[in-house]
């Protein structure tokens, strides 16, 4: 399945590249398991979100291991993709951007052109591409501006989205600059939180705000070393073998403000719930589970370092605003 991961310093602007390159489980580690794409989303000096997205590999992709390596943010959205719905695009990457806001996806939601309906055609022209993910986050977008409060606008869409749509899992990030709001749901698919008390932070090996921790308060550049600071770090399945990683509970929205967190449980279970056996083969291939090999750890198997791509899928790259026709391999 699609991995996410997401973290928040409530200030200090750090650099992630601990978690997405060099971590065990790092998420370039997991991108070898999910090459359809890539990306990383961060928020400005002034507040406005940023993303880089590309549909190539993280392991092969120079310009993530650049960002991750380089770009201080105190809010961090990334994914790494395993295609349900729609080619192999910039435009089916995440994490998307709407409304100063960065959101990332996975699982399977069906009934799209019923969430369609659910949209202006103004709200539907913010998007771009073919998935149901970046539906799902219009949608969202949607109901938080009618209600405006973020976290309301997300439990109405989701509350809906159960209520009227079959769901096999609706496992999400959205994030606004030094706030975090992470949703499991239902029980399909994992998501893990390491939190500052249990030892979360942004390069996890000294204690954190020691010598060489970066430093710099709300909105400001860090001006000390790279080193670790307490973080939210939230992740699709644990990065590393610390034992203070939490599960999420089935239908648990747990809203990150800072480092403060605070979980809710508004969502009943979905009312039309998707079986792996609903799904079509393209579909129940991107949900599959498995361990991820420890980065440096040797293959299972000679030859395997590299896990092929399940279904042959041709990647679109964007250039000037415009891809090149090519023919849906949805199945």
């Amino acid at each position: 399945m699609c991995r996410l991961f997401g973290m928040s310093t409530g200030g200090p602007r750090v650099r992630a590249a601990h978690w997405l390159l060099d971590a065990p489980r790092s998420l370039r580690a997991q991108s070898h398991r999910m090459q359809h794409g890539a990306g990383l989303g961060w928020f400005s000096l002034g507040g406005e979100p940023v993303r880089d997205r590309a549909p190539l590999a993280a392991f092969e992709n120079a310009d993530f291991d650049l960002h991750a390596r380089n770009v201080p943010s105190h809010t961090f959205v990334s994914h790494v993709r395993d295609a349900s719905v729609g080619g192999l695009t910039v435009r089916n990457c995440h994490p998307f951007v709407m409304n100063d806001r960065l959101f990332a996806h996975n699982g399977v939601v069906k009934g799209l052109d019923v969430l369609r309906t659910w949209l202006t055609e103004i709200e539907r022209a913010h998007v771009a591409g073919e998935t149901d993910s970046e539906l799902v986050f219009a949608y969202l977008t949607a109901e938080i501006r009618r209600r405006g409060d973020t976290t309301a606008g997300i439990v109405e869409a989701v509350r809906r989205i159960g209520a009227e749509l079959p769901v096999f899992a609706l496992n999400l990030l959205v994030a606004e600059a030094g706030r975090l709001w992470a949703l499991r749901y239902p029980e399909s698919n994992e998501l893990w939180v390491l939190s500052p008390d249990r030892g979360g932070a942004s390069e996890p090996g000294r204690p954190a705000g020691g010598p060489g921790a970066a430093d710099g308060g709300p909105g400001r550049a860090s001006v000390g070393g790279p080193g670790p600071v307490p973080a939210v770090v939230i992740a699709s399945e644990p990065m590393d073998d610390d034992p203070g990683w939490r599960l999420l509970e089935p239908g648990e929205l747990l809203v990150v403000d800072g480092l403060a967190e605070e979980s809710l449980f508004p969502f009943a279970p979905p009312r039309h719930p998707l079986r792996r056996s609903d799904l079509s083969l393209r579909e129940a291939a991107s949900q599959a589970t498995g361990p991820v090999r420890a980065q440096g750890a040797e293959p299972a198997v000679p030859g395997l370092d590299r896990v092929p791509v399940r279904v042959p899928l041709q990647a679109v790259i964007v250039r000037n605003g415009r891809p090149p026709a090519v023919p849906d391999p949805s199945v």
